[in-house]
């Protein structure tokens, strides 16, 4: 049987993605240079699997030699590794550029040279910016107000490309804002949902910047490795594509918070900042194209992911405070 890559397989989409393709008797092997993923993410796994079906590799996906290596007898690469923070791409970008659009077409290149069938890019809503128009349809006008964004973007043209001149199949999906267990809540540059949840958990109040009117089309993470399931099966129809995946449902900062105080059977009030610069103000997805050629549906509602989540910070901070 041919391996599938995942490349950033220890990070938090990754490493679940990993989980989904060993329960499907798949043989993976991961690349990460751990600079945000974790190793325990993969722990688990590995016990139950073994080196026969799981091989982790510790490198960049810039190392090109690294990757030509890797890249042999694989069927498909589920490039997930890039430096996902908007802030993080204002504070350095250089650093965005080159692990996010260097290091996509290095997974590229290995690709098309080394025979995989099929590659499934992580992209970003951000691509869309901040038009007024709603929902987000993917034959909108792109508008990337961060280097991350723009970076993201960047890596979508190159798998079209791929695609049309090289005959590489390449399916694109755009993730709105996913959430769910082994999110870093710990790291600068961390999400909001897990950043709520883990100072809430505390008993402090969360921060949000901006009035918190902001709105996001949060997905669920198994939503989200089903879609990257769903994209290495798709037929050739779909290839050469972008896919918005979501679950088509908007939701303000301020609800979250109210939603986790009920949970919590806490009172705890938000404090405000000051808006971030390249933050977009309201985002919401059109998933009929991922419907038509994917045979996409989220099974997991926002509501219902939010309790996981939260049931799964709870464990986890028990198991640490043992």
């Amino acid at each position: 049987m041919a391996w599938d890559i995942v490349t950033g397989g220890a990070g938090f989409i990754g490493s679940n993605l990993v989980d989904a393709l060993l329960a499907r008797g798949r043989r993976v092997r991961v690349i990460d240079n751990f600079s945000t993923g974790r190793r325990e993410n993969l722990a688990e796994a590995f016990a139950a699997a073994g080196d026969d079906r799981l091989e982790i590799v510790e490198g960049s996906v810039t190392d090109t030699a690294l990757l030509r290596r890797c890249v042999t007898d694989v069927d498909t690469v589920y490039h997930q590794a890039a430096l996902a923070s908007v802030q993080r791409s204002v504070d350095d970008p250089a650093r965005t550029n080159e692990h996010n659009i260097g290091g996509t077409l290095a997974v590229l290149l290995a690709a098309r040279d080394g025979g995989a069938r099929r590659v499934v890019y992580a992209a970003s809503s951000s691509a869309y910016g901040d038009t007024p128009t709603l929902p987000k349809r993917e034959a909108m006008p792109t508008d990337p107000l961060s280097p991350y964004a723009l970076t993201k973007l960047a890596g979508e043209i190159y798998c079209r490309q791929f695609y049309q001149l090289y005959g590489l199949e390449t399916v694109v999906l755009r993730y709105f804002n996913v959430f769910g267990p082994r999110q870093n809540p710990a790291s600068q540059y961390a999400a909001v949902i897990p950043l709520f949840i883990s100072r809430m958990l505390r008993g402090e109040p969360p921060i949000i910047y901006g009035d918190g009117r902001q709105s996001r089309d949060f997905s669920y993470i198994d939503n989200v490795v089903e879609a990257n399931l769903l994209a290495a099966a798709a037929p050739p129809a779909a290839c050469g594509r972008v896919f918005n995946i979501a679950c088509g449902v908007r939701v303000d900062l301020l609800t979250i918070v109210d939603l986790l105080n009920r949970k919590l059977g806490a009172g705890l009030r938000p404090v405000h900042e000051p808006p971030r610069r390249g933050d977009v103000r309201h985002s919401e997805a059109d998933i009929t194209a991922a419907r038509e050629y994917l045979n996409y549906q989220p099974r997991v509602g926002f509501e219902e992911g939010l309790a996981r989540t939260l049931a799964w910070f709870q464990t986890q901070t028990a198991a640490a405070s043992r």
